[in-house]
């Protein structure tokens, strides 16, 4: 076994452990650190170590229309600027009621995904980013 073999088995097993064990996190995207135009995107990873691109809209100025065929979380800001999750859900609730509920819970963000294929993966996609609610 030659020896970069030898050491790449112990860094992966160490990726697939940080991946089984990871917490849910927003990740800003890199491809949009040097443009001029603020682009309102992000991203999120799951407990399964997945990575999700999001819109971000601002809570106040949100229409429940808006929301329509994606998976939606509800976020706060701490004083350093990290997001912290309110709450996720996806279709089958009453959009305009959840995002007042939101509101009224301190959401000052919702970030939208919109690249799941249908409900049974957006209820995947949810379930990935509750950490803990």
């Amino acid at each position: 076994m030659n020896m970069h073999a030898a050491l790449s088995l112990p860094v992966r097993l160490s990726r697939d452990d940080r991946a089984g064990r990871a917490r849910v996190r927003e990740e800003r995207l890199r491809a949009t650190a040097g443009l001029d135009v603020a682009l309102s995107l992000s991203s999120w990873r799951g407990r399964s170590g997945r990575r999700y691109v999001v819109g971000i809209m601002a809570a106040a100025e949100t229409e429940a229309d808006d929301l329509a065929g994606g998976v939606m979380i509800a976020v706060r800001r701490d004083q350093a600027g990290f997001a912290r999750v309110v709450d996720v859900s996806c279709a089958g609730r009453d959009r305009s009621e959840w995002l007042a509920a939101m509101i009224a819970r301190g959401a000052e963000e919702i970030h939208l995904h919109r690249l799941a294929a249908d409900e049974a993966a957006r209820r995947a996609v949810a379930e990935d980013l509750m950490d803990g609610l």
